[in-house]
């Protein structure tokens, strides 16, 4: 069961990306639920250097997987990350934007809205 749909500003929680598809539900939100233990709530805008970064830490996401309908990703594409690797990449220097009003509040569990926001690409 989907928790509640919210963002970490409050709002209502926008969609991340249809194209790559991402989210735990497959469905282009970050959104999240009890079963979700990964925490794959933050709508990153991914990098060259985070792609790296992920890749040295056992997690592949720049090469495609066609037997699960996953494509690679490349710098600029969106997708939402677990909340504990995002935060990894922060301490290791390497971590990719963030879509505050695609990111889910649950992220807020583990991620400080500070140091989010430091990183946001939708601040105004």
């Amino acid at each position: 069961m989907k928790l509640e749909s919210k963002n970490v500003l409050g709002g209502p929680l926008a969609d991340c990306s249809k194209a790559p598809m991402t989210g735990f539900f497959r469905d282009g939100c970050c959104d999240t639920s009890d079963d979700d233990v990964g925490s794959h709530t933050v709508c990153a805008v991914v990098t060259a250097d985070f792609l790296r970064f992920s890749k040295s830490r056992g997690n592949d996401l720049s090469t495609p997987a066609p037997q699960y309908g996953f494509p690679g990703l490349k710098p600029g594409d969106r997708w939402c990350l677990c909340a504990a690797r995002w935060q990894e990449a922060l301490k290791a220097g390497a971590a990719p934007l963030v879509v505050l009003t695609a990111t889910h509040a649950r992220a807020l569990d583990i991620l400080s809205l500070s140091d989010l926001k430091r990183h946001a690409i939708d601040m105004n």
